[in-house]
């Protein structure tokens, strides 16, 4: 998955510099057998599993400011981003570029409407998050939208300043819902390995 990120992010040829934050020395051996640097380790108060990515991306565009290197945008791609293409991230950017953005995100839609959702209740049957649109036609809701988890772009200072990246100055960058899947669990990865194998790249 790894070096899938990192080919996307070449196959654009968008990038002055590739750069794979870790505090893994394995991880740093496959990002550089595959064409990225590795400058720097991870802090480690930013390598456990509850850190966000904005303060590991505001570590590298510090790190990047130290070095003179004066970046325009710094777009982070995660590593488990299977389905992640070059022109995803091309168009990103120019989306970016678009206006007075902070922030381009990947994004897609839920696939059911969600102000119809429900949950399991105390007693073991279940109650809507809103009843109030028990019956309000699905067709008649706000479509809504979620992360795709594939990658943001963002201004330098709004990394820096760790500003929220869902909010009014991030601009969305439409996927189409079955060309996205993050990895989270084993489950996550079987659903990737079968798109993988059925979407023709």
């Amino acid at each position: 998955m790894l070096a899938h990120s990192i080919q996307a992010a070449r196959d654009s040829e968008i990038f002055d510099r590739i750069i794979v934050s870790t505090d893994d020395p394995e991880i740093a051996e496959v990002a550089r057998q595959w064409g990225a640097e590795v400058p720097f380790v991870r802090p480690t108060e930013l390598a456990d599993d509850f850190t966000g990515t904005t303060p590991v991306i505001a570590h590298a565009t510090q790190w990047l400011i130290d070095e003179n290197a004066d970046p325009e945008a710094v777009c982070c791609i995660y590593a488990t981003a299977p389905l992640i293409t070059a022109n995803d991230i091309r168009t990103g950017c120019e989306k970016l570029r678009s206006g007075d953005w902070l922030y381009a995100l990947s994004v897609t839609d839920f696939p059911a409407p969600i102000f119809r959702a429900f949950q399991a209740s105390e007693k073991g049957g279940i109650q809507m998050f809103f009843p109030e649109n028990f019956n309000t036609r699905s067709q008649d809701l706000p479509t809504a939208l979620h992360d795709a988890g594939q990658f943001y772009w963002g201004l330098p200072q709004a990394w820096l300043e760790e500003k929220q990246i869902f909010a009014e100055w991030s601009i969305p960058v439409y996927l189409p819902r079955w060309r996205v899947q993050d990895i989270d669990t084993p489950e996550d990865w079987e659903r990737a390995e079968r798109l993988w194998k059925a979407i023709d790249r």
